[in-house]
């Protein structure tokens, strides 16, 4: 069961009723993330995600975490490129408590000076442990090689001394812009009642006051860079990424099952070339990442400095036998397979349900349909997903990235 609903200032909602549970995840999405600021405001979606978790008029910060402990409730946030989410879990009996606390962070915050230059510090500290983090990292320098310096190729967490210089008034200009009505939506998933769900969302979020929302476009312009990093690790990380389609492209479905078929676990062929036969990489994958713009199809390895020349040409040559070869009849079956489970776990889930009904709503202003998603998957044919195949892998069209201790980064194409 699904309902949804608009309040009067413009804030969306969505509740999928799961009966049979006890348990309820609320989240507040916000259109909002890295992908959509200046080279100024680089970073500062992530911070703010931070600090509103600082205190409020009713509660300092450690007041509201106890807060959320004593009804045994867990409470979280993230940033993306193009999504920030606050999000609480707790039982259902205790949904009317945990969203009051919930809407109280997101919505009264403070933002005291003193724990805005804390945070700071806890923030940089992440950003060192990203770079601590060569596996990450080499994925951030693949984003920046293939979209740029902007847009989808910003970091989530910013440079340090963007970070350092972060004011509450710097705060309060973005929010003003992103944090509005009609860029927030309520998402309900779990064992709630779309009542007692939009009489709390009416409750907490229906004062909730703001400019009218001017949507950023974002200009994707592709690029073919290298990237290197030299670093002195124990392994070279090496990706690359081709250009692939969009999120809500009708051919996404036939890139999932084809990225199966390559890389996307442990009967893939990269895993079984790459990993199984020759032993040169321990951790070797592919996967697709797409935004309302733009895609790509990104391929990742991490391996021994002295066998990272063999790899790279074990992992090229194992995408161009791909595209040359085809998809057969067994790696496609499976794939579709792979596909459908994926799509039915995540129903058992009432944080991926949050997430997933949620940003349907907050990209599309529609209703996730899990039947018509289960449909199209059935009625996928091995010709489509040959046609993606047809299409990917252009070389001439691809960016890299290598992180690790060698001279020069390594020749991906």
């Amino acid at each position: 069961m699904v309902h949804t609903f608009t309040l009067e200032n413009g804030v969306r909602g969505i509740v999928k009723r799961m009966e049979g549970l006890l348990s309820v995840t609320m989240g507040v999405l916000v259109g909002t993330g890295s992908a959509f600021e200046s080279d100024e405001e680089d970073g500062l979606s992530h911070f703010i995600e931070h600090v509103q978790f600082k205190g409020t008029d009713k509660h300092n910060a450690f007041e509201l975490s106890d807060a959320f402990d004593a009804i045994g409730a867990q409470v979280n946030a993230f940033t993306g490129k193009d999504v920030t989410c606050y999000y609480a879990k707790t039982t259902s009996d205790h949904a009317a408590e945990a969203f009051a606390l919930l809407s109280e962070l997101f919505l009264d915050s403070v933002f005291p000076e003193e724990e805005l230059e804390k945070e700071k510090g806890v923030i940089v500290e992440e950003i060192h442990m990203d770079e601590d983090s060569p596996e990450d990292l080499c994925l951030d320098l693949l984003a920046r090689a293939y979209y740029g310096e902007g847009n989808y190729g910003r970091n989530t967490l910013g440079p340090e001394e963007n970070v350092r210089r972060f004011t509450r008034a710097d705060i309060f200009n973005y929010k003003k812009r992103r944090y509005v009505p009609q860029n927030v939506v309520l998402s309900f998933a779990g064992n709630i009642s779309p009542k007692k769900a939009e009489e709390l969302a009416r409750t907490y979020f229906g004062k909730m006051e703001g400019d009218p929302f001017v949507q950023t476009e974002i200009a994707v312009s592709p690029r073919t860079d290298a990237v290197f990093r030299k670093k002195p690790i124990e392994q070279v990380h090496f990706a690359v990424a081709f250009p692939s389609v969009p999120r809500d492209d009708p051919a996404y479905p036939a890139v999932q099952v084809m990225n199966l078929a390559l890389g996307g676990g442990s009967s893939s062929r990269l895993f079984k070339r790459v990993r199984e036969e020759l032993g040169l990489a321990y951790s070797v994958y592919s996967y697709p990442s797409s935004y309302r713009e733009a895609g790509v199809l990104c391929v990742y390895a991490g391996v021994s400095p002295k066998k990272a020349e063999a790899a790279a040409e074990a992992v090229l040559d194992t995408i161009s036998a791909f595209r040359r070869e085809g998809l057969t009849e067994e790696e496609f079956l499976r794939g579709k397979e792979q596909v459908r489970s994926a799509i039915i776990f995540s129903q058992e889930s009432t944080s991926s349900q949050m997430l997933l009904y949620g940003k349907q709503l907050l990209y599309k202003n529609e209703i996730y349909d899990f039947s018509a998603r289960m449909k199209e998957i059935a009625e996928l044919k091995k010709e489509s997903v040959e046609e993606a195949l047809g299409r990917a892998f252009d070389f001439s069209r691809s960016a890299s990235s290598t992180v690790g201790n060698l001279k020069a980064g390594l020749t991906l194409r």
